[in-house]
C-alpha cells in the first residue's frame, strides 16, 4: 500500500501581465546568449558549449511563447466583449478528474462509486 496524501482543492490560478513576463523572460534568455558569444572558444574548450544554445533556444521558445499569450489573451478579452454577462464556469464536482489509482475520496465508503 502506498502513502496517502491528503488532496486539497486547487488554488484560483494568478492572473497578471502574462505578456510582459513572457517577453521579459525572452528578452533575458538573448541578453544572455549575446553577453557569451564573445567566450565562444572558451565555452568550447571547457566542453560547456550547450550554455550558448541554451540560451538561444530559451530566445526562440520565447519568442512562441510571447506569440502564444497573446493570441490567447487576445481571445480572452474577445470572450469577454461578445457575452459580459456569462456566468463563471462551475466548479467541477468533488473528485472530477481523479485518477482511480489513488483510491477513493477521503471520507467516502467504498460502496458510495
Amino acid at each position: 500500500m502506498g502513502k496517502w496524501t491528503p488532496t486539497r482543492e486547487a488554488p484560483e490560478p494568478l492572473e497578471g501581465n502574462v505578456v510582459a513576463v513572457v517577453t521579459g523572460g525572452t528578452v533575458l534568455w538573448f541578453v544572455m546568449f549575446l553577453v557569451q558569444i564573445p567566450f565562444y572558444r572558451w565555452f568550447e574548450g571547457q566542453g560547456l558549449l550547450w550554455w550558448l544554445w541554451t540560451c538561444l533556444a530559451g530566445a526562440g521558445l520565447g519568442l512562441y511563447g510571447i506569440h502564444y499569450v497573446r493570441r490567447r489573451e487576445a481571445a480572452l478579452r474577445r470572450t469577454a466583449e461578445e457575452d459580459p454577462g456569462a456566468p463563471e464556469p462551475s466548479a467541477p464536482e468533488p473528485g472530477a478528474g481523479r485518477d482511480p489509482r489513488t483510491g477513493p475520496e477521503p471520507g467516502s465508503s467504498p460502496d458510495s462509486r
